[in-house]
C-alpha cells in the first residue's frame, strides 16, 4: 500500500513549506496470497502429518484418503506456483515504484533540473529471495 506513505520535499524557495509526495500503487494483495498460501500450506501439512503419524491405519485402509491426500497436495502446489508468480509482479512493481530514478523524477523541484541525483540504490537481496522460496 505504497500509497499510505507519503515523504516531504525541499521546494528550494525560501520562506515555502516543503511538497508533499505521497508514491503510487497498492501492490498488497499478491503478497497477502502469497503469505495466505503459505499458511494454509503448514497448517495442511501439520494436519496430514498427524494424519501419517497417529492414524496410519486409517490412511492405509481407506482408499479415497490417499488420493485425496494427492490430489489436495498438487493442488496446493499449483498454487504455490501462481502464488510466488504473483508476488515476484509484486515485488517487481513496488522496485519500480520505489526506484530512486523513479522518485527524483516525481521530485518538483528537480523537474527540468540535471542537480538531482540518488546517492545509493535500496538494496532489496532479502526481498529477491522471498520469491525464490
Amino acid at each position: 500500500r505504497l500509497y499510505q506513505v507519503a515523504f516531504m520535499t525541499p521546494t528550494c524557495e525560501e520562506e515555502s513549506e516543503d511538497h508533499t509526495l505521497n508514491l503510487i500503487g497498492d501492490f498488497s494483495a499478491p503478497a497477502e496470497f502469497f503469505v495466505t498460501l503459505g499458511v494454509f500450506s503448514f497448517l495442511y501439512s501439520m494436519a496430514a502429518l498427524v494424519l501419517y503419524l497417529r492414524f496410519h491405519s486409517l490412511y492405509t485402509e481407506n482408499t479415497k484418503l490417499p488420493f485425496t491426500d494427492f490430489c489436495v497436495t498438487v493442488c496446493f502446489a499449483f498454487f504455490w506456483l501462481v502464488a510466488a508468480a504473483a508476488w515476484g509482479k509484486g515485488l517487481s512493481d513496488v522496485k519500480a515504484a520505489t526506484r530512486p530514478a523513479t522518485l527524483i523524477s516525481a521530485m518538483p523541484v528537480c523537474q527540468g533540473k540535471g542537480e538531482c541525483y540518488a546517492g545509493t540504490t535500496p538494496a532489496m537481496g532479502l526481498a529477491n529471495i522471498s520469491v525464490v522460496r
